[in-house]
């Protein structure tokens, strides 16, 4: 049986090791001592959409297992890295003991680029990036909620369709859809485009649904939106449809009245009304941000092309402005919807 194991099961990586294992999927969780404390009991898994799953007993993997030094123990088919991306430096190192000749690696984080810290690592081995577009949450300890739509796309080549679609076909379930494809980059750029909202959800600590039902923290989201739609198009990639609205459509339905909005975008706005993303748990947290892979990717290559990003710029500045303000450990103001549109409009003065 193909083993599989989940390294740095939090919110994510904790969904899907209690999907795959509910499917009898040999599968090994290696996560923090309060995840391990919390998923003890078994685990809870519910969706937007009010499909559930209970899992009794999950297998778990710590230091206290031997994971210092290479093991054939425990070395295993599928590698799933679901460390956020200011992890994956760490964690290319951690994973050592666990991988194969043969493992193949998934790497499951936001944004760009992270994978090829991967590459380095391990240039004999195979990685495959894997977007997850969908929102986890903890609604209490040992269960799991998936809070919004998306189908969980793995990478594929020719070559390797013969394992992974399979592997796809094993996996896919109503709590958790699942794909294959030869797109990857096409699909982290669309993602990446729909995380663009995960900063200004940060910076005004409010849930997302809240967040969307006002016009000027959409606005904001817009203007970052046409920034990325500037540089795909420079790059001559076409981004495929993850939502029902277009990619190229998004930033007109997001700066439309809210009576129109609600009406046009009711998809948009089917998400439970307590999500809230990453980045806004990770400011709260007092841990660092993955705005240098989300907004700050998008810069990069903007600069590279001459491309004016300024709305990018000024939403990092704000994001690495609260980073800071947590290390000091004082008081952050949260940022109205009307004061982050003033803040980057003035780049188009």
């Amino acid at each position: 049986m193909q083993s599989h194991i989940i390294f740095g099961a939090g919110l994510i990586g904790g969904f899907l090791g209690g999907v795959l294992t509910s499917l009898n999927i040999n599968t090994t969780l290696v996560c923090r001592p309060s995840v391990r404390q919390k998923l003890s009991n078994g685990i809870k898994l519910t969706d937007y959409l009010g499909n559930e799953k209970k899992v009794k007993t999950l297998h778990f993997l710590t230091e206290k297992d031997g994971l210092k030094e290479p093991n054939k123990e425990h070395f295993c088919d599928f590698l799933w890295i679901t460390v956020k991306c200011t992890g994956i430096d760490q964690a290319s190192k951690d994973i050592s003991p666990l991988v194969g000749p043969n493992t193949i690696i998934f790497c499951c984080q936001n944004g760009l680029g992270s994978e090829k810290v991967i590459q380095r690592q391990y240039p004999n081995h195979t990685v495959l990036r894997v977007m997850v577009p969908f929102n986890v949450s903890e609604p209490s300890p040992g269960h799991l909620h998936r809070g919004s739509e998306g189908t969980l796309y793995i990478e594929t080549t020719t070559q390797l369709n013969e394992l992974i679609c399979p592997l796809v076909l094993r996996l896919t379930t109503p709590i958790m859809p699942v794909a294959q494809t030869t797109k990857m980059q096409e699909l982290l750029w669309a993602k990446l485009q729909l995380n663009l909202g995960n900063s200004i959800n940060a910076l005004a600590d409010i849930p997302v649904k809240k967040m969307l039902q006002q016009r000027e923290y959409r606005l904001v989201i817009a203007a970052l939106m046409k920034e990325l739609l500037s540089v795909t198009k420079a790059l001559n990639i076409k981004l495929p449809k993850l939502t029902a609205v277009p990619a190229q459509l998004i930033p007109t339905v997001l700066g439309l009245p809210n009576f129109l909005f609600t009406i046009v975008a009711n998809k948009m706005l089917a998400i439970d009304p307590t999500v809230r993303t990453s980045m806004w748990w990770d400011l709260s947290q007092g841990k660092t941000t993955e705005i240098e892979y989300l907004n700050g990717a998008i810069v990069n290559i903007a600069e590279e092309l001459k491309i004016n990003c300024f709305a990018n710029q000024k939403i990092i500045s704000l994001i690495k402005q609260i980073e800071q303000t947590n290390e000091q450990k004082t008081p952050r103001k949260v940022i109205s919807g009307k004061e982050l549109l003033h803040e980057i409009k003035k780049g188009n003065h």
